[in-house]
């Protein structure tokens, strides 16, 4: 992958989205989706004016998608949706900072080594940037599914899929809501937190809280383990304070049944303006027939991914337990 490269494109992209933000009196994520959209049909689509026709044609000629790796193409798709979010209002408009993206895409490809085919779902999927981060880094086959209830996001999503050539398949949906597929093998998500206000579904749950809205980060983990395989691997990106909310011993009763914590690996906090918004990245796996827990839980404090030498020893102590890991489940 080549910097300049991603630099490149986003300038294009950028250019490209404010010409139609401009002439079609949308917002510039939304003008950003479109422009994902016109790039990939490789001409502009036939409900543009002819105005706007004439300008993105011009647009495309000084860009050919073939030349970018995907990377390329998801890196320089998050830096023009970053640059989008800072004028947006709504609090579900963030995205998963891309060293931790990256980082998820190594655990990932560590938990599932040796594998010929899997099958993933991100049930929060926003635009697409952590699902297809982490299918970048996995040399499998893949069948990828993600979901998402707000519609600007998931334009982008299916725009950045589509640009990167992986196959998903999106449902446009409240994720707590039943979804028409067969379990998976892997469940990754950076999960909303916060309260989830439909209560009525909320009571489809074991983890719904007894007065009140239900938090929604425990719904989405005990969806996730739902939609798992037996002995299938679920990675979310989960607040520090998950396993001392008030809601949390009905959550640490259900994972004892329903689960292995296979490990807990803490954000740097520089990562986060404030100590309370700190997250960390839990791994499980779904209970099964032969699974068991590891004989310890990989449990780590990440230092700054800024800081090349610290992580290098994190990674060869994370790298031994994984070996470890790995031989335990032979």
């Amino acid at each position: 992958m080549k910097q300049e490269q991603v630099g490149k494109l986003y300038e294009w992209i950028d250019e490209t989205a404010t010409i139609i933000e401009m002439d079609m009196n949308v917002t510039y994520l939304e003008a950003v989706a479109e422009t994902l959209d016109t790039l990939f049909n490789g001409q502009p689509f036939d409900d543009v004016d002819d105005q706007l026709s004439t300008k993105l044609t011009n647009q495309l000629v000084k860009i050919n998608r073939g030349d970018y790796e995907k990377e390329e193409i998801r890196k320089a798709v998050q830096l023009a949706i970053l640059k989008g979010m800072k004028d947006a209002t709504q609090q579900q408009h963030l995205i998963t900072p891309d060293s931790v993206a990256m980082f998820m895409g190594y655990v990932a490809s560590k938990l599932f080594e040796g594998e010929g085919e899997l099958k993933l779902f991100d049930p929060a999927a926003g635009t697409g940037n952590l699902m297809t981060s982490v299918m970048n880094q996995l040399e499998m086959g893949l069948t990828a599914y993600g979901s998402e209830v707000d519609h600007t996001l998931i334009q982008l999503a299916v725009a950045n899929a589509n640009l990167q050539e992986n196959p998903i398949e999106f449902f446009h949906q409240d994720s707590l809501r039943p979804f028409l597929m067969e379990p998976v093998d892997f469940v990754v998500a950076d999960l909303p937190v916060g309260y989830y206000p439909d209560d009525v579904q909320a009571k489809q749950y074991q983890l719904k809280a007894e007065e009140d809205h239900s938090y929604a980060h425990h719904l989405f983990i005990e969806q996730g383990i739902n939609y798992t395989k037996a002995g299938g691997y679920l990675m979310f990106i989960v607040p520090n304070f998950l396993f001392d909310s008030e809601q949390s011993q009905s959550l640490n009763e259900y994972l004892r049944e329903e689960a292995h914590i296979v490990g807990m690996l803490q954000l740097s906090d520089s990562l986060f303006k404030e100590e309370k918004h700190g997250k960390s990245i839990l791994i499980l796996q779904k209970k099964g027939e032969g699974t068991k827990p590891p004989k310890q839980a990989l449990l780590v404090k990440l230092p700054s991914f800024k800081n090349p030498d610290a992580m290098a020893d994190i990674l060869a102590q994370m790298n031994q337990w994984f070996s470890e890991y790995k031989t335990m489940k032979l």
